[in-house]
């Protein structure tokens, strides 16, 4: 499909290049009549509260009524939140789905009764429930639940804590309005002298301009509206970590990272391994900084330098299906079933609604349900390759969620964000690895080695060095020393001289980068990045080398859903995310990667 994409309306739109949403509702109405009988269901759940205690049937019997009415509920948001992107500016489906949220929202209140009632059974009781046949399939279920018992408070002071929800994101919805509402960023000149108004969207793509004089104003101009409200910034930062303080200490948690890894059971092990382990190789990040200035002929490296691509007017055009046929493969090592299924799915069976239409949802995301297939949003573009390893990337997502409801219980089918971007990143590892194994010339190969690196760099190092910042800050202030914007800018301004070396000359206004990070308001979140790019390596590693046993290993993790905690399900594939070697094995992957872009361009 050419450049003309993004100008077509949704029924301008080739049907073929849409997704086929029939499987979910094949009509508007069939939609609306499943609605109205989940509405009428909401009242059932008023009917368990209280009798969770009585026995073992009445608790099987309240949570299949749960699962049941939350599986249909899925089916029905998920056809009303694709059908609103499709086209943003349709007001039937944006109805549609504004009542999808609010029957989500209804259904949370008249459930919430639920987990607190489990606990509240006394643990004596629980355990003969446990033992009994009749509820041995909700036993790790039940058991998630009442890992939480010793952090659950009394009915009055959990009632306190509910009601405090929505004041508790004071602090967020600050940084919110005040970084994409009121922040004004500037402008500036660009390459031809034309006036530029700086926004968050075209920061990025400013910082690859290959004129350095236009990235170092957009840099200097973008930072100094963030110098100007970082007192704001400080303090909305500042009341977000000790709202966090509030609620780890009421719950009775040594601390809040040991809340945060506590839902998914992660050890604080495995955050410290990351970090040791990234410390312990950052020379060959240095060293990387080193070949950027010599290729670019800097006599300093800035921040502003390490975006721009170091090869020029590279020439790319692949058409949707071709990249799928090269996506398919580069997949081959994962074997015939996956690489006909991600095929299949891909071009028949119409997972992905493929084009930009007018009012479509930017952006890319895989959805679906556990009774659909996967679907894939995209906004496929023919000259950008950034397309081709998004649909791998949401290929991957497709296939995870593909194998887990095909052969989970729908109790057991979701799998957590720590194992999240696993499947999506070990796709992208694999075509990677295709394309460099092809014909292709030195500056296709040095350009996809530069797409490589900086993906490492910006997912490996980037994010363990936000996750450490989380972890100095917090432990600061459980340490009672107060959050001044001093004492922020300080702990990253440490931060950026370890992790950006000797070889990069740092700004004095970089410091204020920690307080234009949304993620630090979803605190001990980055990680994940970090873990999950190095599992994915790891395993590819470990298929790659391997044989039908590592290739099984690997499909059986796929298939697991959540059915045991996401180290354990790791631990099946063949990584364990508790030791160092996962996080070293990826760092060694960025290691070689260095080594090869300098032969390729400073060995004569």
């Amino acid at each position: 499909m050419d450049a003309k994409a993004g100008t077509l309306t949704r029924d301008e739109t080739p049907e073929n290049s849409q997704w086929d949403l029939s499987g979910l509702y094949s009509s508007n109405e069939e939609w609306d009549k499943d609605f109205q009988s989940l509405e009428a269901d909401l009242s059932r759940y008023a009917s368990f509260q209280g009798t969770l205690g009585e026995s073992c049937l009445k608790l099987k019997e309240c949570i299949e009524f749960d699962m049941n009415f939350s599986r249909k509920l899925e089916k029905l948001y998920t056809f009303a939140h694709l059908k609103n992107d499709e086209d943003k500016t349709n007001s039937f489906y944006q109805g549609n789905f504004e009542k999808a949220m609010r029957l989500l929202n209804e259904a949370g209140s008249a459930s919430s009764f639920i987990r607190p009632e489990i606990m509240a059974v006394p643990q004596d009781q629980m355990a003969r429930f446990l033992e009994e046949k009749e509820i041995e399939f909700y036993k790790y279920h039940l058991e998630q639940i009442l890992r939480y018992r010793e952090h659950t408070l009394t009915d009055k002071e959990e009632k306190l804590l509910a009601a405090s929800g929505e004041m508790s994101r004071a602090a967020r919805d600050g940084f919110d309005m005040l970084d994409n509402a009121d922040l004004q960023l500037g402008e500036i000149e660009d390459e031809s002298g034309e006036p530029l108004t700086l926004t968050h969207g075209n920061f990025q793509s400013l910082m690859q301009n290959y004129d350095r004089r236009v990235r170092k104003d957009a840099f200097h101009t973008y930072y100094k509206a963030y110098e100007s409200h970082r007192f704001t910034y400080s303090t909305l930062l500042s009341s977000s970590v000790k709202k966090d303080l509030f609620y780890s200490r009421s719950r009775n948690y040594s601390g809040y990272r040991a809340k945060a890894l506590f839902s998914e059971n992660i050890s604080e092990e495995v955050y410290d391994n990351l970090i040791e382990s990234v410390h312990q190789n950052l020379k060959p990040l240095y060293k990387y900084f080193e070949i950027r200035k010599k290729l670019l002929g800097l006599d300093e490296l800035h921040i502003y330098d390490c975006g721009v691509p170091l090869v020029k007017n590279i020439k790319w055009h692949m058409p949707y299906e071709e990249a799928v046929e090269k996506i398919k493969i580069a997949l081959q090592p994962l074997g015939a079933e996956y690489n006909e299924l991600v095929g299949k799915g891909l071009l028949q069976d119409r997972w992905t609604d493929r084009y930009e239409n007018k009012g479509k949802r930017s952006g890319a995301y895989s959805s679906g349900c556990y009774d659909s297939n996967p679907f894939i949003l995209m906004n496929y573009t023919e000259d950008n390759i950034n397309s081709v390893y998004t649909l791998a990337h949401e290929a991957g997502h497709s296939m995870h969620s593909l194998y887990s409801r095909k052969n989970q219980p729908y109790l057991y089918s979701d799998y957590t964000i720590f194992v999240a971007e696993v499947a999506s990143t070990f796709n992208e590892s694999l075509l990677t690895k295709f394309f460099l194994s092809q014909d292709i010339d030195r500056e296709m190969r040095v350009y996809l080695l530069c797409r490589e690196i900086d993906n490492f760099r910006g997912t490996l190092y980037r994010q363990t060095m936000f996750a450490e910042f989380e972890h100095k800050v917090y432990k600061a202030a459980e340490n009672n020393q107060p959050l001044t914007i001093e004492t922020f800018q300080e702990i990253y301004k440490g931060l950026l001289d370890l992790y950006f070396g000797p070889g990069l000359v740092l700004d004095d206004c970089l410091s204020l980068e920690c307080f234009r990070i949304p993620h630090f308001y979803f605190s001990f979140y980055v990680y994940k990045y970090a873990t999950g790019i190095s599992a994915a390596y790891a395993l590819a590693d470990r298929v790659l080398s391997g044989g039908d046993k590592e290739l099984d290993d690997y499909l059986n993790f796929l298939k697991s859903g959540g059915s045991k905690y996401p180290i354990d399900l790791l631990k099946g594939a063949g990584v364990d995310m508790t030791s160092p070697e996962p996080v070293r094995t990826a760092l060694s992957k960025f290691s070689s990667l260095v080594d090869e872009l300098e032969s390729l361009t400073l060995a004569n």
